[in-house]
């Protein structure tokens, strides 16, 4: 087998990409090598890693396998070209020199096997040497060289001279160097084009949401994640045509000139046909390389964008606040077939459900109320969850004049939350809620998943498919195995930051934390139901084929409430008990009076108790931990007040303000909820009075804000808002630092793109431009 680059060339690369030091890498790789996740190197490895945190180690981690997998491919293509008795010295350092995957199939192509081409059957029939002569010598006069050339395969000189022609253009497409330079000109130069389709589409209603880019440009370097999905979206819908346009083409031949060593000024005889094989080379082959790598380079870029906002969006919803273990009444509204209802006791156990029929058609809203009423007093609730779907405004309507009635009878009056119904109904018809509510009709289970998710959004929303959940940008033009790996490493971080109830947790739930896989949380809830509560960690070195590994992986994240042990309920690792008795014992104290005890445990020096294997970073984390044990980082509940009156777009009024909850962040804004049935967008430039590059600087999904209304098009059903306050609907459209003055909005695409304006985010500076970018939000 060749020589490849070294596991400590890798481990080198790595330190140096992420900046660390290579001893970290070289740690790092070794634990997840031996099976280790990222949660619990984090968290339980620090000495070991240097404290990379789990941002690091995710990146890491990625690019661990992506560099592994160069490597294979180094290896297959150094053993493939060995084969083939081509492999010089030099060819080897430059494949062991290549630092990406295209770079070494760029080096590759010309040694790999391939169909037969038009210029093999040139070489076959002796054309090369006349390819080279003309190459050597522009003095000399094509016609009357390719004579010398002609037999039984060449029938005549212009046969000769397309046979020549056809090598020089293959060995231009073969140049690796060659071929490097014009695809990073390409992209630097180059600008995306699009236009409809064909005149039939530039009339079609199907194709009229992309009607802003049917005359369009942007250069690529600068088109946002956000537009490229959208125009592949609308090229996808046959609604528009694409094209990559690489600037100024004299450039590029003069490139390949320069790479055949073609001197195209010279005026001599074989100057004109060597000028035609340049131009040739450059249209019909590395044009369209050059544009099939552009392509793909912006739609990866642009996945890379859309799964990184797609995570943010989603660690910001699974780690919403709670409102913790308090009886719940779920409201999943609907008008024809009724409100679903479903009481859920504080632990999210099904005690009550039923459905109701408030509105339209049947308008029992008296009977309605008083079935509610009933609920609430035979369960003692303490919540009502509202999902956000058809019928939620008239639905928590009705919530509001049953809990007035309450309040005037003297009695507890329970707390109301709009609550998003995103995914619900793929968790209703999942095979995991007929296992998990047997016998309840799927209609049902959405009022049960609503009212959970007011309970714990965390502990509900690993039952959904992260990317059903809904708070991605253009989730659905993604490579899907691209946006699961993401995804699923956000809900494993966000489950293992927040830690498990070992004895209530769903076999979902248990699934996401470390080292426990699928089969093996079934496993543990099968032991759960047959030998009761668990009341130890070590209990879980019963479970079958829970191992010591898994065992080391799982037990800091998993919580034992009044269980044998306090240190049980705490993310302190069992493998670190021992530092606590040390501590106890230094402090001369039981650990039922060390608990909690900030005063005292803030007086503690983490050295004192630190050795060969807990070190400093183990012991502050392990004291941390004894001040708040089992501490949940998630903030506070809080929820947000609609505005009475409000429930539909057509209710909006410019210059209202209004209290809403951010539903979706996208890289051009934010989506928020006013309790209208269809979000309103704060375009990033009206987020701020300073410059906004992100706009999850400014807000994440979930959280309650105040907006001010600045457009509505009730037609379209789309709705201006902006943070800003003090702003008028006068100014309007996102007015603030990051705008241009309206002339300079108006210029051309193609003097904006010549100036790189990145002051606006769609290509009409406009809101409504922006919501259809963002696909209304329904992407």
């Amino acid at each position: 087998m060749p020589a490849s680059p070294t596991l400590a060339s890798v481990n080198a690369r790595l330190a140096e990409e992420l900046g660390v030091a290579e001893t970290q890498v070289f740690a790092t790789v070794k634990l997840l090598d031996e099976g280790s996740t990222v949660p619990f190197i984090a968290r339980y490895r620090k000495e070991v890693t240097g404290s990379l945190d789990d941002g690091q180690l995710r990146t890491l981690e990625e690019r661990l396998g992506y560099l592994r997998e160069l490597d294979d491919r180094r290896s297959a293509v150094l053993a493939s070209i060995e084969e083939q008795g081509k492999l010089t010295d030099e060819l080897r350092a430059a494949l062991l020199a290549a630092d990406t995957k295209s770079r070494v199939e760029d080096i590759y192509l010309p040694f790999k096997p391939k169909r037969r081409t038009k210029a093999q059957i040139a070489r076959e029939a002796g054309l090369e040497p006349l390819a080279d002569r003309l190459l050597a010598d522009p003095t000399a006069v094509p016609d009357q060289v390719a004579g010398e050339y002609l037999g039984a395969e060449v029938a005549d000189t212009a046969a000769a001279l397309d046979g020549a022609r056809h090598i020089l253009i293959e060995r231009v497409g073969e140049d690796a160097e060659l071929v490097g330079a014009v695809r990073a000109t390409f992209w630097t130069d180059g600008s995306l084009r699009t236009r409809p389709a064909s005149d039939a589409a530039a009339t079609s209603s199907a194709a009229q949401k992309f009607r802003d880019y049917f005359d369009f440009a942007e250069p690529l370097e600068k088109m946002p994640s956000h537009r490229v999905l959208a125009v592949l979206r609308g090229e996808k819908e046959q609604a528009l045509g694409l094209s990559f346009d690489g600037g100024d083409d004299d450039r590029y031949q003069a490139m390949i000139a320069q790479s055949l060593g073609v001197n195209l000024a010279a005026s001599a005889p074989a100057t004109p046909w060597l000028a035609t094989t340049v131009r040739l080379a450059w249209r019909t082959k590395l044009m369209i390389t050059a544009s099939v790598d552009a392509r793909i380079r912006l739609k990866q870029r642009a996945e890379a964008d859309a799964v990184a906002v797609f995570a943010k969006n989603l660690k910001d919803l699974l780690l919403a606040a709670p409102a913790g273990t308090r009886t719940t009444l779920g409201l999943d509204p609907g008008f024809r077939t009724g409100v679903k209802v479903a009481v859920v006791d504080g632990t999210g156990k099904v005690v009550d459900t039923c459905a109701i029929f408030p509105h339209q058609p049947q308008r029992q809203w008296d009977a309605a109320k008083a079935t509610l009423g009933a609920l609430v007093a035979r369960h003692g609730v303490q919540l009502i969850a509202i999902g956000n779907g058809t019928a939620s405004r008239e639905t928590d309507a009705l919530a509001t004049e049953l809990i007035a009635d309450i309040r005037s009878a003297g009695a507890d009056v329970p707390a109301k939350a709009i609550v998003s119904e995103a995914g619900a109904s793929v968790y209703s018809a999942s095979a995991y809620a007929a296992h998990e509510l047997p016998g309840l009709d799927v209609t049902l289970r959405g009022a049960v998943s609503i009212a959970r998710r007011l309970q714990d959004p965390l502990a509900e929303l690993v039952k959904i498919e992260p990317k059903s959940i809904g708070v991605g940008q253009y989730q659905h033009d993604v490579t899907p195995g691209t946006l699961a790996r993401s995804l699923d490493a956000v809900v494993e971080d966000a489950v293992n930051a927040v830690g498990v109830d070992l004895n209530t947790a769903s076999v979902p739930l248990l699934a996401r934390v470390s080292g426990v896989t699928e089969a093996l949380a079934e496993s543990i809830v099968a032991h759960r139901e047959a030998a009761g509560r668990f009341t130890s960690r070590k209990g879980l070195l019963k479970v079958p084929r829970l191992g010591p590994k898994a065992f080391e992986q799982c037990a800091g994240f998993l919580r034992i409430n009044d269980g044998d042990d306090p240190l049980d309920a705490s993310g302190v690792h069992p493998e670190a008990y021992p530092v606590v008795r040390r501590i106890l014992d230094r402090a001369g104290v039981t650990l039922a009076e060390l608990i909690g005890n900030e005063r005292s445990l803030r007086t503690l020096r983490p050295a004192d108790f630190a050795d060969d294997r807990f070190g400093v970073p183990t012991v502050t984390d392990i004291i941390a931990e004894l001040e708040k044990p089992g501490r949940d980082p998630r903030p506070a509940f809080s929820t947000a007040t609609f505005a009475a009156g409000v429930e539909k777009v057509g209710d909006l009024k410019p210059g209202m303000i209004l209290e809403g909850v951010v539903t979706n962040v996208a890289a051009f804004g934010a989506f928020v909820d006013v309790g209208v049935h269809q979000d309103g967008l704060v375009h990033v430039s009206a987020m701020s009075d300073r410059y906004v590059s992100d706009p999850h600087e400014v807000v994440k999904s979930g959280q309650v804000v105040k907006v001010k209304v600045l457009e509505v098009d009730v037609d379209r059903q789309r709705i201006g808002l902006t943070l800003r306050l003090k702003d008028t609907p006068e100014r309007g459209r996102g007015a603030g630092p990051q705008r241009k003055p309206a002339r300079q909005e108006r210029r051309n695409d193609n003097q904006r793109n010549r100036s790189g304006d990145k002051s606006s985010t769609a290509p009409s500076g406009s809101l409504a431009q922006a919501l259809r970018d963002a696909g209304f939000g329904n992407n």
